[in-house]
């Protein structure tokens, strides 16, 4: 049987589809190199939402990113479509929603996509539109599930998640530490007294702290407020994120997109972790994960990336915190040890 890699033009035109949030979208990037070392001479574009396409500027693999709004208008819709319509030899979607779906049956002459093998009649239908149909699996990390669409592809995976293309960034001169502490929701959020410790311990180790922050306003002032005089507080666009994290000494995180790129531009990197599953999300090293990911433990570590978590017996729940909701509290983080983290950030700046 024919592999559909064998099916396609010799430069053929793809898209990858991505509509979900800024780290979902960097680790659609090991697919997205898969596809350009099978084709080094394809037009690949990604489709994904307005606000995500920063942690794709300047990657070498694509020719272009497409941004819609996730609230598009009929008017704004109508013009994608036409943009859209059938210009792909193959469209992939890395999501089983219907938006995804819907876009790659639009834009591609042939589709690959995820797809939920629970999801009854609508489930049925996506299966039926597609060439190549991969199962979502509940215990598979989001990369390998990336990788098994180029299995399904017929083409040779490349593991390694691709940060942007490094942008210059005014870093301070002596050895420095960068922080993020402030994830998009509260349910993911450690301790104001837990960050406060370890930006004193990172100057006691002779490094200089930075604490990158989002567009927000609100979120510097609260950064400033939580660190006071221990750290400078940036806000810059991903690519000098990524070159600021390519020099730094350590990288202390929160499940964030902050966190995998660090991971993926080979910084050492100290993932706090509560209600997620590192199963499926947990930071992917530079070179790849060679041994999955525990569901718990205190502190474990992989390649360049050190992960801690507050073992709770409910540990990992998947939850949005104990409260189920974005602003909910996680008894996890808030019980965190400060002393767990730092003797985590004592093994990576060794």
């Amino acid at each position: 049987m024919a592999t559909l890699k064998e099916s396609l033009p010799e430069c053929p035109r793809i898209l990858a589809i991505a509509l979900r949030r800024i780290g979902d979208v960097l680790l659609t990037t090991p697919l997205i190199r898969s596809l350009a070392r099978a084709w080094p001479d394809a037009v690949i574009d990604a489709l994904v939402f307005a606000g995500t396409e920063g942690i794709l500027q300047g990657n070498g693999d694509l020719r272009q990113v497409i941004a819609m709004p996730h609230r598009a208008g009929m008017g704004s819709t109508l013009r994608l479509i036409c943009k859209l319509w059938r210009r792909y030899d193959l469209a992939i979607a890395v999501q089983a929603g219907d938006r995804p779906h819907a876009f790659a049956w639009i834009a591609g002459k042939r589709r690959v996509a995820l797809v939920d093998p629970h999801g009854g009649i609508g489930a049925a239908i996506k299966h039926a539109l597609l060439v190549r149909a991969v199962p979502e699996a509940p215990d598979v990390h989001r990369v390998e599930l990336m990788l098994r669409l180029a299995d399904a592809i017929g083409i040779a995976r490349a593991s390694d998640v691709i940060a942007p293309r490094a942008i210059a960034a005014c870093a301070p001169a002596a050895p420095y530490a960068v922080i993020h502490a402030t994830p998009m929701y509260r349910y993911k959020q450690w301790t104001a007294a837990g960050w406060r410790t370890l930006a004193r311990h990172l100057r006691q180790r002779g490094l200089a702290v930075i604490a990158v922050a989002g567009p927000s306003e609100a979120e510097r002032a609260f950064l400033a407020e939580l660190l006071q005089d221990d750290a400078a507080v940036r806000q810059w666009p991903w690519p000098q994120i990524a070159a600021l994290l390519a020099d730094a000494r350590v990288f202390i995180g929160t499940d964030t997109a902050a966190t995998h790129l660090a991971a993926a531009t080979g910084c050492p990197t100290v993932a706090i972790y509560g209600p997620t599953d590192p199963r499926l999300w947990g930071p992917w090293p530079r070179g790849g994960l060679a041994v999955p990911w525990d569901a718990s433990g205190t502190i474990q570590n992989r390649g360049n990336v050190w992960l801690v978590q507050n073992p709770f017996p409910c540990l990992p729940c998947q939850l949005e915190g104990c409260e189920r909701r974005r602003d909910s509290r996680s008894a996890c983080l808030d019980r965190l040890a400060a002393e767990q983290v730092l003797a985590a950030v004592d093994r990576a700046l060794a």
